[in-house]
């Protein structure tokens, strides 16, 4: 089974948030389920700081040794930040897919934002 940490929230897709900083910013990664399911993440594409994205868009993709995934916007605002060290070395995905492995961050467009997606346990319920 999968790790789910509780205190993140979940899409469908397999992507993860956190709750927003001080600033209304979360951080987005892919999830252990999605990680394993991948294999070997060879290369991430991801939306450069200063983008608009929109809930649901496809904003990059992460490609690995079976399959090229796309990953969508979990919420709609701003990319802030994106994780650089992936670009020397995507294995962190697979290593670290809720710490080291994250993909960018995100200055929310609407503060509860993040309330519309899915809990852990729905989450689980759905890969489950």
């Amino acid at each position: 089974m999968s790790i789910i940490p509780e205190e993140l929230s979940y899409t469908a897709e397999h992507e993860w948030v956190t709750a927003p900083n001080a600033d209304g910013v979360v951080r987005v990664g892919i999830t252990d389920f999605a990680q394993d399911a991948l294999g070997d993440v060879v290369y991430a594409q991801m939306p450069e700081a200063g983008t608009s994205v929109k809930a649901n868009d496809v904003v990059g993709e992460v490609e690995s040794t079976k399959s090229v995934s796309d990953i969508y916007a979990p919420v709609t605002g701003e990319v802030v930040a994106r994780n650089e060290a992936l670009d020397a070395g995507s294995a962190l995905i697979n290593s670290d897919p809720y710490g080291e492995g994250w993909l960018f961050e995100i200055k929310l467009a609407e503060a509860d934002a993040v309330e519309s997606l899915l809990s852990s346990s729905e989450y689980e319920q759905q890969v489950g």
